[in-house]
């Protein structure tokens, strides 16, 4: 094509632009630094989903990487969802109150009420807000209260997006590792530990507020009443503000307990805390979730969420409160979903926590959520992984197995900062809230790939 020609291409689809002419063309491209990304995200571009969401599609592995659950979904929430988007009612497809549903924020306040075990209930106007999934509500806590030079204490290893909004607030990130205090025998989540000194040491007339996450993930670990009191206590005593990130709070297996931290003394006031109607349900394509505590926190968040978000769409806050109202009729009792959800889990944890032990890994039993951390380092010197260029190598051991053994899982350091990141590399994530199919598969390409090995 001619320089003319090409010129008169952009003359169509752009007059302003082809007006400058040959002359002005490399002038014009010149103020394309004018619209570079915005310097409050620079360092943020790198993210582990986008990377391996696109390695999945190119090489189309069996995905027990990102947390996709094609299995125990409740039939009750997804008829729930039908019969709704078929509702007469016109006004089941508009716009809902911005700060939730009606018939949502009930649900909500009544199941933590009970939850909570409060004598006071949750009031649902005032204490309660759905969001665009836990992600929308963990933003809103953060953006809602940390200011500049605040320092947020966030504990590793963490979901990853903490960081980025605690910088994206102006924020400073302070870390504090768990770390492994067992190394023989059957390991679980629960031997990884803060070290309490270092945590009393973080604390500091800076601190603003703590990220919770409780089940953890990646790592599976429920905290012990005792850990989380010292926690909570060191929250009053330096008047912290407590974000708990409680969305694998229905997921707890051997008798370990789902201690809330709203519950504990001086606790409710500086509390919020966060929920996901896809971990509940195992819907995380409905992508909603909701925050909830005290009025003065709440509205804080308020703010933040009507000026990005506004408002979830309306069938599915409905469709959720009803599967609710539905849960709450029978909470507490063995039929509940909250109860055989870990009840299913659990047999999925133990089959995959076999096989990897089978093929050689170490795998670190999760006393919660879906997700199970395995130490492959006693396999790395038997794989070549020359062609992987990234500079941690757990990113190089799961690219490396999901191009050549077709079998997807998530490097743990990415849920670790830059100067810890070691403490994930010898360790890869599985999700197990799949299929028996699915798992049996990860198996077979396991066992495969162990004799491909040798002793």
């Amino acid at each position: 094509m001619s320089l003319f020609s090409s010129l008169r291409t952009v003359h169509r689809a752009c007059p302003s632009l082809a007006r400058v002419g040959v002359a002005g063309l490399h002038q014009e491209q010149g103020k394309s630094d004018r619209f570079t990304l915005a310097d409050k995200y620079r360092g943020l571009e790198k993210n582990v989903w986008v990377e391996f969401i696109q390695l999945a599609l190119e090489h189309q592995p069996l995905n027990l990487g990102q947390g996709l659950p094609d299995d125990l979904v409740p039939t009750y929430v997804v008829d729930s969802l039908r019969d709704v988007v078929n509702d007469p009612s016109v006004f089941m497809h508009q716009y809902t109150r911005g700060f939730g549903h009606p018939r949502l924020v009930g649900a909500i306040a009544n199941l933590y009420t009970r939850l909570l075990g409060r004598n006071t209930p949750i009031d649902p106007v005032k204490e309660v807000l759905v969001t665009d999934g836990a992600y929308e509500a963990l933003f809103t806590a953060v953006m809602g209260h940390v200011n500049p030079g605040d320092e947020v204490i966030i504990i590793e290893p963490y979901f990853d997006c903490y960081e980025p909004m605690v910088r994206l607030a102006g924020g400073t990130p302070v870390f504090i590792s768990l770390k492994p205090t067992k190394e023989e025998g059957v390991v679980s989540s629960g031997d990884w530990k803060l070290d309490m000194e270092e945590l009393k040491n973080v604390f500091t007339s800076k601190t603003k507020a703590i990220i919770f996450n409780n089940p953890n993930n990646p790592l599976g670990k429920v905290f012990s009443a005792d850990e989380i009191s010292v926690i909570c206590n060191l929250c009053c005593e330096h008047d912290v503000l407590m974000i708990s990130d409680d969305v694998y709070e229905h997921m707890v297996y051997d008798n370990h307990e789902m201690v809330r931290v709203a519950t504990l003394p001086g606790m409710w006031d500086r509390t919020i805390s966060i929920g996901s109607a896809g971990k509940t349900f195992s819907v995380t394509g409905w992508k909603l979730g909701w925050a909830y505590g005290p009025e003065h926190l709440i509205r804080n968040c308020g703010v933040v969420h009507q000026n990005c978000v506004y408002a979830c769409p309306t069938p599915i806050q409905e469709a959720v409160a009803r599967g609710f109202e539905k849960e709450l009729g029978r909470l507490g009792e063995k039929e509940s979903y909250f109860k055989s959800i870990s009840v299913d889990l659990k047999d999925k944890r133990d089959f995959l926590a076999e096989v990897l032990t089978d093929v050689g890994m170490k795998p670190v039993i999760p006393e919660g959520g879906y997700f199970m951390m395995a130490d492959w380092s006693s396999l790395s010197d038997r794989i070549d992984l020359s062609s992987e260029v990234d500079e941690q190598r757990d990113y190089r051991f799961v690219k490396w197995l999901s191009k050549n053994r077709k079998l997807q899982g998530i490097p743990p350091s990415a849920f670790f900062s830059q100067p810890h990141k070691h403490i994930g590399e010898d360790y890869i994530r599985f999700c197990f809230i799949k299929h028996d199919d699915s798992l049996k598969k990860a198996k077979e390409i396991l066992i495969n790939w162990r004799k491909e090995l040798g002793n």
